[in-house]
């Protein structure tokens, strides 16, 4: 349903119609179809960021998720929220909306259509069936305490209002920031925001990642902070004309980038032979193996890595390709051995919000009510998905987050007529 008037009051204003407002607004007309529930969005057409995410595939959910699998927030308060609706429970919800969910590896759910369409197209449907109102080509401007959304087309006024606008990650599908500054105007704490699950550039390195664009192999990348290693993340890694991207540097992105904002010393390495140590990887290419030992270098670490990459490596090192590995001196032998498990990533910069899939910061997770997902600052407002401080890992967890936040903040709105909404002085 849509509506085009001014200066109507609903029970529940829901501002942002990607998938934690959709989840909410249906949620809330299941629980209790008595509350005029209106969503309201500012694109003409909702839901961009649930076509293009998971390759347009739209990794919904993943079957274990837990607090680990996030950052950000407190990981209690995390773990509370998640139990509200886990992945089983998610997963019975999707098929209920006529799509069905299928395993991939590393525990991801995606529809057995493996269309993103199809997710959003069953949202939209399912939110109209239960007679949400929608607003689209709707900008909130503000909110005040007079229980009043401004939007630039009238006036809309609520008894709650939930916000679930995202961060900045996309900004062209709606997520600008507008959400977060409507927030801290109501008294809410922005925790400083970065991108998250972006890929990383290297300008000082870019004739060897021009080389490699397209390359993709398993790697253990390593941050070192302030001299020691921080972290330590296991995966694939995809390089690109401009830097890295893959699964594990998605997920490292964020770490690097929150030490940066701290002003901290940063740096990653990476180990091309994952769970193989400088020692170890010296006494296999001095191994007294015959067969072995009359191999080139090249022949060798092409039975490992990727031919381009081998080549690639020795080039960096100087070292004669076609040369036996029994004919390396010891010192050329280690310094293929320190650059196999400590290779330099002279990262400088990353690709940016137009670029990231999650934003890291957001509003401070302690402010929020767990049970509710009600503002501990302002009453009768509520927050959920990636306006908060809490970004998962790659694998469907930030979907998780969305869809887990929307229905405690849904049973909360169904069960009781919520507070007004009021800034606190």
């Amino acid at each position: 349903m849509t509506s085009d008037s001014a200066d109507c009051h609903f029970d529940i204003a829901i501002v942002g119609a990607g998938a934690a407002g959709l989840a909410a607004a249906i949620l809330v007309r299941r629980l209790n179809p008595s509350r005029s529930v209106v969503l309201l969005d500012s694109s003409a057409k909702p839901g961009a960021k649930i076509l293009v995410s998971g390759g347009s595939r739209c990794n919904v959910t993943n079957v274990a998720v837990s607090e680990r699998d996030f950052n950000g927030g407190k990981p209690a308060i995390i773990r509370r929220i998640l139990k509200a609706f886990p992945p089983g429970d998610v997963v019975a919800w999707f098929a209920s909306l006529g799509v069905p969910l299928h395993e991939e590896a590393l525990g991801k759910l995606f529809p057995d259509s493996n269309r993103s369409r199809d997710v959003l197209d069953a949202l939209l449907r399912e939110s109209a069936s239960s007679g949400v109102v929608f607003q689209t080509a709707t900008r909130v401007e503000g909110v005040t305490a007079g229980l009043a959304l401004h939007t630039t087309r009238g006036q809309i006024r609520a008894t709650n209002v939930v916000m679930a606008t995202g961060g900045l990650s996309l900004p062209k599908t709606g997520s600008d920031g507008g959400g977060l500054e409507i927030a801290r105007r109501l008294g809410h704490t922005i925790v400083p925001t970065t991108p998250a699950l972006v890929p990383l550039t290297s300008a000082a390195d870019r004739s060897l990642h021009e080389t490699l664009s397209g390359v993709s192999h398993d790697v253990e990348l390593a941050l070192w902070i302030d001299g020691r290693v921080a972290l330590r993340l296991r995966g694939s890694l995809l390089w690109t004309h401009v830097g890295v991207s893959g699964p594990v540097v998605l997920d490292m992105s964020r770490h690097w980038l929150r030490a940066l904002l701290d002003e901290r010393t940063a740096h990653m390495t990476l180990t091309f032979l994952p769970g193989q140590s400088f020692d170890s990887v010296d006494r296999d290419l001095a191994s007294q193996d015959a067969a072995r030992r009359r191999a080139s270098v090249h022949g060798r670490l092409a039975d490992v890595l990727p031919a381009s990459l081998a080549t690639t490596i020795l080039q960096r090192l100087a070292l004669e390709s076609t040369r036996p590995v029994a004919e390396l001196p010891r010192v050329d032998r280690r310094r293929l051995a320190r650059a196999l498990v400590e290779w330099p990533l002279n990262i400088d910069g990353n690709r940016g919000y137009n670029y990231a899939e999650a934003t890291a910061g957001g509003v401070a997770l302690d402010e929020i009510d767990p049970a509710t997902m009600s503002s501990r600052k302002c009453p009768g407002l509520y927050l959920v998905g990636e306006m908060l401080d809490v970004d998962g890992r790659i694998g469907g967890f930030n979907f998780q987050w969305a869809w887990s936040s929307a229905m405690v903040a849904a049973r909360a709105l169904a069960s009781s007529g919520g507070g007004q909404l009021k800034v606190k002085s």
